[in-house]
């Protein structure tokens, strides 16, 4: 039986809405998943912000409307109808041109009574803006319907090309109420335990940073991120933070959780390093090795030091290499342990050999790399 293409990763979640989701489908496809929060999402129906917009929006002319989110746009009507304002809010949008960045937002605007003009095939922002720009803005006000977190990209940009925008927050992000899973996730990708982490809002990708500062880590941790642990990020407004931070952010094609954890499950396995050991197909994935087919699982010693052994591609690594790649290093006979770890995990000893006085080494065949 092949192993699931997830089996053997580990799989950091930041969301904090829809993260069941998220690592259902991440775990469907084999993987550990370890869930921290970055964020909270707050509701505003009290909030004088959004009261002072909305007053705004049904007291000027509208021309344009954008419905970011189905979620944030039913909100924004329940604020509303809380107010008394509900009726005067649905009668000014009716006669502007509504647009709706996916199919919830599309819901959402239908449920209120309203019907959209246009919606991006690709469901981003950015084609949003694009067709904003395309169609001419200069002199029109453009409401932006805002979901938890400022979109200071689009609204600039329709600002610099003269239009009047009004912004609506109808949620905002906080920190997370309990830091402490966000902050074992964080600790679990510094000691090299999580294979990729996922963001699906900028809030959530700035929070992480910000944390990791707060821990005194951000260095170890942008390290870590810009190395060997796989970014994956929803869009390019959520990959913005880390972006600017020079961490390389992979991303789908479309803006969506599904999209998403279709790319994890495609990029993640395409870093796996396979070789050819001792006459068995070798496959090294984060967390355990698929040898000849069968996934099994390797503890975080024994796979330190495989996966040092397999960098050096059959030469001998001496005992004290092997040492300072073990988490938390140790005495040499800590190298010995691990090496015996490892070829009781491996199930077939003779894939590693002892060099007398001088190391260990990876058994390779002479072509050296499985196919």
């Amino acid at each position: 039986m092949i192993p699931a293409p997830l089996a053997g990763y580990t799989v950091g979640v930041t969301a904090a809405r829809r993260a069941d989701e998220l690592s259902a489908l991440l775990e469907r496809k084999g993987a550990t998943v370890l869930h921290g929060p970055a964020i909270r999402i707050v509701p505003l129906p009290d909030d004088a912000e959004l009261l002072a917009a909305t007053r705004t929006v049904v007291e000027e002319p509208v021309d344009v409307v954008v419905a970011t989110t189905g979620i944030g746009f039913r909100g924004w009507f329940e604020a509303a109808e809380g107010w008394g304002l509900a009726s005067r809010l649905l009668a000014k949008l009716s006669g502007a041109e509504v647009l709706a960045r996916g199919p919830k937002a599309k819901g959402a605007v239908r449920a209120a009574g309203l019907v959209e003009a246009w919606s991006p095939e690709g469901e981003s922002n950015a084609e949003l803006l694009d067709h904003l720009l395309r169609s001419g803005v200069a002199g029109k006000r453009v409401v932006v319907q805002l979901h938890g977190e400022p979109l200071p990209e689009f609204t600039t940009t329709l600002e610099e090309a003269g239009a009047h925008v009004t912004s609506v927050p109808v949620y905002r992000w906080t920190g997370p109420q309990d830091p402490g899973p966000l902050e074992r996730l964080l600790e679990a990708v510094l000691a090299g335990q999580v294979d990729a982490l996922t963001f699906t809002s900028a809030p959530a990708a700035a929070s992480v940073l910000r944390t990791a500062e707060q821990m005194g880590r951000l260095p170890e941790l942008l390290a870590a991120l810009k190395g060997d642990v796989l970014v994956v990020g929803v869009g390019a407004i959520t990959a913005g933070p880390l972006v600017r931070a020079g961490v390389p952010v992979v991303q789908p094609a479309r803006a969506r959780i599904g999209a998403l954890a279709r790319e994890l499950t495609l990029e993640l396995p395409a870093r796996a390093t396979r070789l050819r050991i001792a006459a068995r197909d070798i496959e090294l994935r984060g967390q355990a090795v698929v040898v000849d087919g069968e996934l099994r699982p390797v503890p975080p010693a024994p796979m330190a030091v495989l996966r040092r052994l397999a960098a050096a591609r059959g030469r001998v690594v001496s005992r004290r290499d092997l040492l300072a790649a073990l988490p938390g290093g140790g005495e040499e006979h800590a190298v010995e342990t691990a090496i015996g770890r490892l070829r009781s995990a491996l199930g077939e000893p003779r894939m590693v050999t002892t060099v007398v006085k001088r190391g260990y080494r990876l058994a390779m065949d002479p072509a050296g790399v499985a196919v």
